[in-house]
């Protein structure tokens, strides 16, 4: 079976070839001529790490997010580990978060040296059961990690009133420009942690990752960890462990680009999303969750359930459709983390959507034709 390729619409609307996962071309040609700039200006003064780039988008991601303080990281996984070490998580503790997640979330705590504690997550917005969260918290809970899933923001405030004092880091790889009320993610807890791998509504050309937080003594102590454990008074002294973790220069230059463009994309993702919902009306499959009161979403996948997954999804690539599953085992299934002492039958949950979950083309500038061609497609596979 060939994967499918990147869509193309004749004159009369129709897709003569199939529709992507994702395209990241098409985003990519948008900012094409600002990122070959600053390439050539960065290398050109050959200012690689560290630099103005770096501040400014540091200073701009901040005040984007709503949060005082903005530390550039390597990748999204730094990003948690930082943030955790930052606030004094290690051997001997336990951080709670979900099985229905990509694994970073569980290495970035064991990688702190903490204890993964999972709690099951919610069967309608597939992030953390806020019901269950209370009775997994213990005399060893030093954070709380809840996972803004798919582009989809968790409860956040009840989260931060069941947690009281113990710091709720928010995964938010998936969730940039997402909202609850007029707060952005990634500014409601005591950090907020991002990716920025390329697929990302905010995407790097690499990897990248970032870290918000509203203390100017965490992010002090997170620039200190991305770089060697160094006092950021004297380069040549080193005050903690730390690690090779920076975000660098030419990758910030092309966030910058980005994020000017980040939140009319995220528009064209909801309003994909609602075209969707249109086209797959009676359709037996159940739809991503809608809006919950005085949040938005970003969508940053588009995930719907079906019965018979596999067989769906192997008829919609059949169809040239990039289909795929995010996530078809849960973290306490996989093989490298049975050590935690779960098992099947502990998180419900988690294990019906693994089983169910399909995830369809979603990315700006998908077409009518487009759209219309994932709908015949995924009726012809529910048939």
């Amino acid at each position: 079976m060939t994967a499918p390729r990147s869509g193309a619409v004749s004159p009369a609307g129709h897709v003569e070839r199939g529709v992507p996962l994702v395209d990241l071309t098409r985003v990519g040609k948008d900012i094409l001529s600002g990122a070959e700039a600053v390439f050539a200006d960065i290398a050109r003064r050959g200012a690689f790490t560290f630099g103005e780039e770096l501040e400014a988008f540091e200073e701009e991601f901040a005040a984007y997010c709503g949060s005082r303080e903005c530390v550039g990281v390597s990748d999204g996984t730094s990003a948690l580990r930082i943030a955790l070490e930052a606030l004094g998580v290690g051997p001997g503790d336990e951080v709670i978060t979900v099985p229905h997640t990509f694994v970073a979330t569980v290495e970035a705590i064991s990688s702190a040296g903490a204890t993964p504690v999972l709690v099951d997550v919610d069967p309608d917005t597939r992030c953390m059961d806020t019901r269950r969260l209370a009775d997994a918290l213990g005399p060893r809970t030093a954070a709380v990690v809840p996972v803004h899933l798919y582009g989809l923001p968790a409860a956040m405030d009840e989260i931060l009133d069941i947690c009281g004092d113990v710091p709720v880091v928010e995964d938010a790889a998936q969730a940039h420009g997402a909202r609850i009320g007029d707060r952005r993610i990634g500014g409601l807890g005591a950090a907020g942690c991002f990716s920025f791998y390329p697929t990302k509504n905010l995407g790097a050309m690499g990897d990248g990752g970032a870290v918000t937080c509203a203390d100017p003594t965490l992010a002090a102590t997170m620039r200190s960890l991305r770089h060697h454990g160094s006092d950021p008074a004297d380069a040549n002294r080193h005050v903690r462990p730390g690690s090779t973790a920076r975000l660098d220069n030419l990758q910030a230059a092309i966030l910058r680009i980005k994020l000017r463009r980040l939140d009319g994309w995220n528009e064209e993702r909801r309003d994909l999303a609602r075209r969707y919902r249109q086209a797959f009306d009676g359709l037996p499959l159940k739809l991503p969750p809608e809006d919950l009161p005085g949040s938005s979403q970003v969508f940053h996948l588009y995930v719907v359930e079906v019965d018979d997954r596999d067989l769906v999804r192997a008829s919609l690539r059949e169809d040239g459709i990039g289909a795929s599953t995010h996530y078809p085992t849960p973290v306490h299934l996989q093989p490298g983390w049975r050590h935690l002492g779960y098992g099947p039958g502990d998180f419900p949950c988690a294990e019906r959507l693994a089983n169910r979950v399909l995830s369809l083309p979603m990315f700006p500038g998908v077409t009518e034709a487009e759209v219309a061609h994932v709908a015949s497609a995924l009726e012809r596979a529910l048939a």
